[in-house]
């Protein structure tokens, strides 16, 4: 008796669509979370810098005895890609003293501006962190404040921040919306 169909060996058409299908429904599920955790780390530079500025704040009224303001850098928020930092004296034009003599400069090219405030005769500062990491345009940036002593800082640069009801001496969202970009 002899076979009409004998299966050699190989997959068949059917079972080849239905893995594609499978890694199709892994990469749908896989890779909105890859972006979500990639805006994640973007986020973290604000929050990390802004902890270093609170650093080199405090080492700097340490030794002089007020706080240092500085023009935001770089000049324009960061968007989907990095950004070359400027940490010279009056940086772009600007009246403040600058990072330079703070003696902070975060290292390589940044996705966030950055720039610090100080109260009267500088017993108080502010400073700020902003950038549209998720490139959704400057109405939806992500926007990190930080306060020491004193609510009315002026920030500098355009920078707003509406911090009044958080506690000092935190690195917090300038706004609820601002601490979430579109992940």
């Amino acid at each position: 008796m002899k076979k009409l169909h004998v299966r050699k060996g190989g997959f068949t058409l059917i079972e080849l669509m239905i893995v594609v299908a499978i890694i199709g429904i892994l990469a749908a599920i896989a890779i909105p979370n890859f972006l979500r955790f990639q805006l994640k780390a973007k986020s973290s530079e604000g929050k990390t810098n802004l902890a270093a500025i609170r650093t080199a704040e405090q080492s700097y009224y340490s030794e002089f005895g007020r706080y240092v303001s500085a023009d935001p850098s770089p000049t324009a928020y960061g968007g989907t890609s990095k950004t070359g930092f400027t940490a010279m004296g009056n940086n772009n034009g600007g009246t403040g003293p600058g990072f330079t003599t703070l003696g902070w400069s975060p290292e390589g090219n940044v996705y966030f501006n950055y720039a610090v405030g100080t109260g009267t005769v500088g017993a108080s500062f502010f400073a700020t962190a902003m950038a549209d990491i998720d490139g959704t345009g400057a109405a939806t940036a992500q926007g990190w404040g930080y306060r020491r002593s004193n609510p009315q800082v002026a920030v500098k640069g355009g920078h707003t921040c509406a911090m009044t009801s958080a506690p000092d001496d935190q690195v917090v969202p300038c706004t609820p919306a601002m601490g979430q970009s579109i992940f």
